[in-house]
């Protein structure tokens, strides 16, 4: 079945870290896109990287210098340093559908919730 399951958020102070991992079911390694999404409460989803087949990595201007995507064949990363408050939020991954060569995102995890206290 096709399916991204997303894992590694939770609760976190302030200046910590956190990891997140998205693995694509059902996918095959040379999945052209994937991509990391969040949405805060009240607000619209918002993208905040991207990485394509070959390892380029786009990243949002609200998290660059902190946050870096990588993947290893269908499996995505996040990693997330020095976090703050305002990226409580709940992180979903993101993909294309299977073996489009397109960075359209269709199909969406669950979602994984990171909360980050002051």
């Amino acid at each position: 079945q096709v399916r991204l399951v997303e894992s590694g958020g939770g609760s976190v102070q302030a200046g910590r870290s956190l990891d997140l991992t998205c693995v694509a079911h059902e996918y095959p390694v040379s999945i052209y896109c994937m991509a990391w999404f969040r949405q805060i409460p009240g607000k619209e989803r918002e993208e905040i990287a991207r990485v394509r087949i070959k390892g380029y990595t786009t990243v949002s201007d609200s998290v660059k210098g902190r946050f870096t995507a990588s993947r290893a064949g269908a499996t995505l990363f996040l990693r997330m340093n020095n976090l703050i408050p305002e990226d409580t939020a709940t992180y979903y991954c993101a993909a294309p559908e299977p073996y489009r060569a397109e960075c359209a995102f269709t199909r969406f995890g669950q979602g994984t919730q990171v909360t980050v206290s002051s």
